[in-house]
């Protein structure tokens, strides 16, 4: 009887030895550690889909991680902190937007590389941002025939409108 104790004993440390070896792998795979790397911040008008671990991707290839997400109660700009990867140098005129991964892919940061010769300096700001855009709104703006927010009201006329005149001739 003994003997099948050390065995369970056996089998039960080397189940929890490999669980163990599966979780240190998963915490460095999905870059869970520590961040390696330098932060860089947008200001978005709207941040939806984004959270702390959302992918900042640069020609499709991921080269840093959102580290968190502020809003300003004064301006309700949000203030989106990056992580970006050492060996990533971004051009100081970069530009950044929040995309889709397809219809219904997950939200992403893509970072668009500028020409400048300087590069962005650790806590630097992206100049030029845009945040995201709601996908299934402009669907239904589409579908309806609805303007868009970014044009202007149709015009009201001013005063009294005079009906035409039935019995005279164009």
């Amino acid at each position: 009887m003994p003997r099948s104790n050390a065995s369970e004993t056996l089998v039960g440390a080397a189940v929890v030895a490999v669980a163990l070896v599966f979780a240190v792998l998963a915490y460095y795979r999905t870059g869970s550690g520590a961040p390696s790397g330098y932060e860089v911040n947008a200001r978005l008008t709207k941040a939806e889909g984004l959270a702390v671990g959302t992918d900042v991707r640069l020609a499709g290839i991921k080269v840093g991680a959102v580290s968190g997400l502020i809003l300003d109660p004064k301006t309700y700009l949000v203030t989106v902190q990056m992580d970006i990867r050492n060996d990533v140098k971004l051009p100081a005129d970069s530009s950044i937007l929040v995309t889709q991964a397809g219809f219904l892919g997950g939200q992403y940061l893509s970072i668009t590389p500028g020409g400048d010769e300087q590069n962005m300096a650790a806590g630097a700001f992206f100049e030029n941002a845009q945040g995201s855009i709601d996908l299934m709104n402009l669907v239904g703006r589409f579908a309806t025939g609805a303007a868009t927010s970014n044009q202007p009201p149709p015009q009201k006329p001013q005063g009294p409108v005079q009906a035409p005149d039935p019995g005279a001739s164009p």
